[in-house]
């Protein structure tokens, strides 16, 4: 998909309303690609719910932020059961693995995981996302458009729970609710810079993020290139999202403010860490970018991603403070 197309998201922009009760939706299984939107329609669960999350402006005009109460946030972990997430990576079946992408067998990414949602459509849905190093110790990067969809400012994502270090139905460091998730204003408004910055509450014995899983350090107006590594769960066989694969290259300069890795990797790892100065040993590098999309419907042979600038840094910045 070229550049300047939208990044993840060809579905539909109009008005959506992104908090009606889960009776009125219809329940589908998508994942936010890398590339496009890939829908597999499931059937619908009857149950209602109460409407969701409370869109809100920052204080930072660059940026606009959505956040959680705390009964939203109870209800997103009571959400995401065991069942549920074995059924949306079931729903799903993207084709083969490519062969850049590979299984890491590494030191353990306690850092990356997966980040369950239900989109503006009522969808299940998932992404990668990595905890950073942060002032508050409740940060978390991925790509905007796991957050919400471009160019819609009332099409906000629910239901956000973040489960590091996520493996074949393993939650080895529990999950973390969002209460807070930040995106530039340039993405709410005009689809421009696909970042995230997601503020989560601490776990249910008290503890913050990064004090359980430690955190990436991340690099803003950093020059494009050098060896990096890209993390992300897809959805192609035979991991169908179970299992943490990576990309190896040499980042490049691309077009529309982005940058290029080769790698093949699909729908559920957007999002996902681009990692430079990275050592296996101990899974610690320098986070410059997040999967964006690819340049083909399912899979390709690179992986776009935005070049954290001042827009990403303004998104990181209010997430810190919260």
């Amino acid at each position: 998909m070229p550049a300047a197309t939208p990044p993840g998201i060809p579905e539909p922009t109009s008005a959506i309303p992104a908090r009606v009760s889960r009776s009125r939706r219809r329940r589908s299984t998508v994942l936010a690609t890398a590339g496009m939107l890939l829908v597999c329609v499931v059937p619908v669960s009857e149950a209602a719910a109460a409407p969701k999350g409370t869109a809100s402006k920052a204080p930072d005009p660059s940026v606009s932020t959505m956040t959680f109460t705390a009964k939203e946030r109870r209800d997103a972990l009571a959400y995401w059961t065991p069942a549920r997430i074995k059924a949306v990576g079931r729903s799903v079946d993207l084709g083969p693995t490519g062969p850049r992408s590979q299984p890491w067998r590494g030191t353990a990414m306690k850092t990356v995981g997966r980040l369950f949602f239900v989109n503006a459509s009522g969808a299940d849905t998932w992404c990668t996302a990595t905890a950073v190093n942060s002032a508050n110790h409740s940060v978390v990067m991925a790509a905007g458009h796991c957050v919400r969809r471009p160019a819609s400012p009332v099409n906000t994502y629910l239901d956000m729970v973040f489960v590091p270090g996520y493996g074949k139905g393993r939650q080895p460091y529990g999950a973390f609710a969002v209460r807070a998730a930040v995106t530039p204003r340039t993405w709410a408004e005009d689809a421009v810079n696909d970042v995230a910055a997601l503020v989560v509450d601490a776990d249910s014995k008290g503890r913050k993020l990064v004090d359980v899983v430690g955190g990436q350090p991340v690099a803003f107006n950093r020059r494009v290139g050098g060896m990096t590594v890209a993390f992300g769960y897809p959805a192609t066989r035979p991991q169908l999202g179970e299992e943490l694969l990576h990309c190896t290259g040499t980042a490049e300069p691309a077009p529309a403010g982005e940058q290029a890795l080769p790698c093949d990797m699909g729908g559920g790892a957007s999002g996902g860490p681009w990692l430079t100065d990275f050592d296996a040993t101990t899974g610690k590098g320098v986070l410059v970018s997040v999967n964006s999309h690819g340049d083909g419907p399912e899979s390709g042979t690179h992986m776009y991603g935005p070049v954290l600038g001042s827009a990403a840094k303004a998104v990181y910045e209010q997430a810190q403070r919260g």
